[in-house]
């Protein structure tokens, strides 16, 4: 049976403002809806991708800015960053990881600049929402076999 990942969940303390936040990223809105109980939904999709992003008032019991790892791939980590930064994203320098592929959580073990061989999946950047929810952007220029 396929899996698919749809949605993640982002808590946020401010609707509005992530709303603005992630649009101005130029993530589509997909959804901004109220129930009668207070229930809001919006529903944010970053261009390119099949999983949607979700954030409102009653979506999460979780701490606002408490969502750490979430990941967006790109095929060239240098444009994204300068795109970020463009769009008045405070993003980190571009980075790898003293361990090889992938990264430490946090700001543990990261070494600056792309990685040193040019392997795919092996350079990252980093940013936070407005609440401080936790992005990472990884380069991925060539998929491992099966993926």
């Amino acid at each position: 049976m396929d899996m698919k990942l749809e949605v993640a969940v982002v808590p946020v303390s401010d609707v509005d403002r992530a709303k603005s936040f992630y649009e101005g990223l130029g993530w589509r809105l997909d959804a901004d809806f109220t129930a009668d109980d207070g229930l809001r939904v919006v529903q944010v999709t970053p261009p390119g991708s099949a999983c949607s992003v979700i954030f409102g008032d009653q979506v999460s019991e979780a701490a606002p800015g408490s969502a750490e790892g979430l990941h967006l791939v790109v095929r060239d980590i240098e444009a994204a960053r300068e795109e970020l930064a463009r769009r008045g994203v405070t993003v980190s320098e571009v980075f790898h990881d003293a361990g090889g592929v992938f990264h430490h959580g946090g700001t543990k073990a990261r070494l600056a600049g792309r990685d040193p061989e040019g392997r795919s999946y092996s350079s990252f950047l980093s940013f936070d929402d407005p609440d401080g929810n936790g992005w990472i952007v990884q380069e991925i220029t060539e998929r491992l076999p099966g993926r």
